[in-house]
């Protein structure tokens, strides 16, 4: 795999010809830059941005500011660390958002990938298709993350009913018990299949179980057509996905900026 061409490619297809994920949603681009705008429940933010200078950021940055403000939205930027300018995570910070935790970009091709991990005995993998999978769903991700994951629950109901063909959702269920949970988004014209989630709660992990929700979906995927697989990578999940046969090509890091006018 050319890892230039790749990243150029997932740059292109996922980023700067971002798409709009659920109902209401919108992209546009405005000037250097393309943003989301969804629901409050949803995901808001920029997906790219081509700037130039410390006076182009500075200016975009204002601008998005006022734009996703004025909507009373929280949003985030994401950062890739090929990003430009260099110093564009310090202007973000300064101007009031707050870095998240950095994650890796892994890509893989699936004619590359191994996708023969199977969950273990004991453990079922059981599609996400109506409420009550992803109440199920949102479980395994409040007990894996140990947050709140009514957002997650609201957008991934919209998601469902709107275009179930864009989005696979799956939860592992040991018995009737929610131990994990993972979906993937396809993203149609492109080449990308995005893997998301995989939380696993704590005394279920090291089984085997995120292997076994990365190798379903990439086999959905590439049953589909799609040529590669993406996921925004933690520290935990890396070693996993390099041995499933995904690189680390770039760094990711949100930075998330909530108006003042919200609690």
């Amino acid at each position: 795999m050319d890892h230039s061409s790749v990243l150029a490619l997932f740059d292109r297809e996922l980023r700067e010809g971002a798409r709009p994920e659920g109902p209401g949603a919108r992209v546009e681009r405005v000037g250097a830059v393309v943003r989301h705008t969804g629901p409050a429940h949803g995901w808001n933010g920029v997906v790219w941005s081509g700037l130039e200078s410390a006076a182009d950021a500075d200016a975009a940055i204002a601008e998005q500011i006022a734009y996703f403000g004025g909507l009373g939205r929280e949003f985030e930027w994401k950062l890739y660390g090929h990003d430009r300018p260099v110093e564009l995570g310090e202007r973000l910070v300064a101007a009031g958002f707050t870095a998240e935790p950095v994650e890796t970009l892994m890509i893989g091709e699936i004619a590359g990938a191994v996708l023969d991990a199977e969950p273990p005995e004991g453990v079922r993998l059981v599609p996400v298709t109506d409420r009550a999978g992803v109440d199920l769903m949102a479980r395994a991700q409040e007990k894996a993350f140990g947050s709140d994951a009514s957002r997650f629950r609201s957008h991934l109901l919209e998601r469902l009913a709107a275009d179930p063909d864009a989005v696979v959702a799956v939860v592992a269920l040991a018995g009737e018990e929610p131990v994990s949970g993972a979906r993937m988004e396809l993203v149609p014209g492109t080449r990308f299949a995005g893997l998301w989630g995989g939380g696993t709660v704590p005394a279920w992990r090291g089984r085997g179980i995120y292997r076994a929700l990365v190798s379903h979906r990439a086999r959905i995927a590439a049953a589909r057509g799609y040529t590669h697989l993406q996921v925004d990578a933690s520290s935990r999940s890396r070693p996993i996905l390099q041995h499933l046969g995904l690189t680390p090509l770039t760094t990711t890091r949100p930075y998330v900026y909530t108006p003042p006018q919200l609690p």
